[in-house]
């Protein structure tokens, strides 16, 4: 629900801005959302006992720095209806948007055994190609027997387990006699 209400707000944005500036909102919204993971800070938003206005002028506080009016009309907007808990959604739908505009996604490379930075090169630049965009994967080592490559934006899941191959061969094997 909270991501189709972001995804009004993201679209009225983009009438109105170019694409520099929806990366720089994009940027900001993201580090707004990083507050949402402090409790003190969710209690206060929540709270009944503190006004409109005096949450909608902690949040912009939080981005006076950025000195954007969007950025600060869309609080202003956020507060008067009440829908200050809806930044990370809205962080999370930019963050979307901006790869999917500029075709730059971010991914990465589950496995159990170590695997080089050309490996992992040549599989972003493969990707890249294959879905004609800019892929950047990340190694992370986990207990996955095999490989695995999530690129969650773009809906790509990609794995190979070697027991999955194993039962596959003997399978073929036993086709073959």
């Amino acid at each position: 629900m909270e991501e189709l209400i972001a995804k009004r707000y993201i679209k009225a944005m983009k009438k109105s801005s170019d694409v520099e500036s929806m990366q720089n909102m994009t940027e900001i919204f993201a580090t707004l959302a990083e507050s949402f993971n402090n409790e003190k800070f969710i209690q206060i938003i929540n709270n009944p006992d503190v006004s409109i206005g005096q949450k909608s002028e902690i949040l912009l506080s939080a981005v006076k720095s950025a000195d954007s009016k969007d950025v600060d009309n869309l609080i202003k907007l956020l507060a008067e209806h009440k829908r200050l808990t809806i930044i990370p959604a809205i962080a999370e739908v930019m963050r979307k948007d901006v790869a999917a505009t500029n075709k730059k996604y971010n991914g990465v490379i589950y496995s159990d055994s170590d695997i080089s930075s050309s490996v992992i090169d040549d599989l972003s630049s493969g990707l890249g190609k294959k879905f004609d965009s800019s892929i950047v994967l990340e190694f992370v080592k986990n207990d996955f027997n095999g490989i695995k490559v999530d690129v969650q934006d773009l809906g790509v899941e990609i794995n190979f387990s070697k027991s999955r191959i194993n039962s596959q061969m003997i399978e073929h094997i036993i086709k073959a006699i």
